[in-house]
């Protein structure tokens, strides 16, 4: 397969870095003609099953998918906190978003681990070999998307733009920002992984959206976010991406590091 680039200048993806002394740091990002393919995980802490899948998923990296071939968001859902362990990092929404996914795939019900591909359920994405096969072509972009992030001490300033690509005739994009951190890991005292210290990469620490993209094509989501006290900024991530409504389909993806 060929590969299409690594780092923050990627091939189909334009990213420029300023830095600025009394301000903070802006960085932004844009992506480019081909469309980058979205990759979450719905897992949880106190599932037994999970570890395998939350170590494939932070393997990416080191497997040679970049974050211009496949972007990786892991969603730590609630509903196995009342068995013994709650996760830290699991919101409601999230496993509300998992049942939606469902809903769109024709599933009767939900399941950790699950990867979803792009909005398709995949029981398992195999080996990193067959998911560099899936998405060796991913085909021309459907929708365009320029993401910026300004920080200071405590402070995450996002603005996301999105616009469909020509010709595109999604049935109802949306426009969504993940804000991720890697290098996260627990010690866990209770539930199916009691005993086990567990690592994590691309835990979604807040989905900001759905923003719908109007009938000229175009969207915009800014949002002024307070950094969490328990929180590494220099572990964190944007994602930005655009997915339509109704089939759960991704038509575009952007990653953008946030600069400290």
């Amino acid at each position: 397969m060929q590969t299409r680039g690594s780092g923050l200048v990627l091939a189909g993806t334009l990213a420029v870095l300023v830095a600025t002394e009394a301000a903070g740091v802006d960085c932004s990002a844009r992506s480019g003609p081909l469309r980058t393919v979205l990759l979450e995980l719905y897992t949880s802490e106190g599932c037994s099953s999970c570890p395998p899948a939350d170590r494939w998923l932070s393997g990416l990296r080191a497997a040679g998918i970049g974050a211009d071939a496949a972007i990786p968001l892991a969603f730590h859902v609630d509903y196995w906190n009342k068995l013994g362990w709650p996760d830290r990092f699991s919101q409601p929404a999230y496993s509300e978003r998992q049942r939606l996914s469902a809903q769109r795939n024709r599933l009767d019900f939900v399941y950790t681990p699950q990867f979803i591909i792009d909005g398709r359920d995949t029981r398992s994405p195999g080996t990193y070999d067959a998911l560099k096969r899936q998405i060796a072509q991913p085909g021309r972009e459907r929708a365009s998307i320029e993401l910026s992030a300004s920080t200071s001490t405590n402070r995450l300033e996002i603005a996301a733009s999105a616009g469909l690509a020509t010709g595109e005739r999604s049935r109802g994009p949306e426009l969504f920002v993940a804000v991720t951190e890697d290098g996260l890991s627990t010690q866990v005292a209770a539930g199916e992984n009691s005993g086990r210290r567990l690592r994590h990469d691309a835990v979604v620490r807040t989905l900001l959206g759905p923003v719908a993209v109007t009938p000229d094509g175009r969207t915009r989501l800014e949002h002024n976010l307070s950094i969490g006290s328990d929180w590494n900024a220099s572990q964190l991530s944007l994602i930005a991406f655009v997915q339509d409504r109704s089939t759960g389909e991704v038509l575009q993806a952007l990653a953008l590091p946030v600069c400290r």
